[in-house]
């Protein structure tokens, strides 16, 4: 059966069209790859991962892992991905990062022309540092400077000199000129003489 099975299979596709199907698999990744592998499964192999192993050569595994999100609706997440990478630093110290927060709110300005919503401020990095020290925290709940200064730009807060904002003049009249007064007296008398 599964001689007949794989047979229709390849019948129903050339050997071009299994070969950019692996290709369009391989460029995948995870959750989508999977997808990918179970919908062709279901579409030529009548949702066999077995023979869909045969036919194109993908692992049964994850076919059957593929097939299964499909039929559920639940999407499998690895534990590498999941528990990988470093915490960022406002997770591990959530009591200093509300603390630096209000800081830098204390220190903050906004734009000068009011058309971002970026927050400028004077606060520096060491000095941040230096006033979370002073509010109690130790230099191990602490990170360095330059992740300092990172956690500030995440928070939305540009480490910047704020600038003052020029004003705008209020009228933009062009102010009359002596030789445009003269030449507007003179074009006057030129329209009454042709009167």
């Amino acid at each position: 059966m599964d001689r007949l099975a794989t047979a229709s299979a390849a019948k129903s596709l050339t050997a071009s069209q299994i070969e950019d199907l692996r290709l369009a698999a391989s460029k995948m990744n995870g959750v989508e790859r999977r997808s990918f592998q179970a919908q062709m499964a279901l579409k030529y192999c009548q949702g066999s991962a077995r023979l869909a192993e045969t036919v194109f050569g993908w692992g049964r595994n994850n076919i059957e892992v593929g097939l299964a999100e499909k039929r559920t609706g639940i999407t499998c997440v690895g534990l590498q991905s999941t528990f990988s990478g470093a915490k960022l630093w406002e997770e591990k110290q959530p009591e200093a990062a509300l603390s630096l927060q209000r800081l830098a709110e204390s220190h903050a300005q906004q734009d000068p022309t009011f058309k971002t919503s970026l927050a400028y401020t004077r606060l520096t990095a060491a000095s941040a540092l230096k006033e979370l020290k002073e509010l109690g925290f130790s230099p191990e709940q602490l990170p360095g400077a330059s992740t300092m200064a990172q956690v500030l730009n995440r928070m939305g807060y540009r480490l910047r000199l704020v600038v003052k904002a020029k004003p705008q003049k209020k009228s933009h009249k062009q102010m009359t000129s002596l030789t445009t007064s003269k030449t507007s007296h003179i074009l006057q008398q030129a329209n009454q003489l042709s009167d």
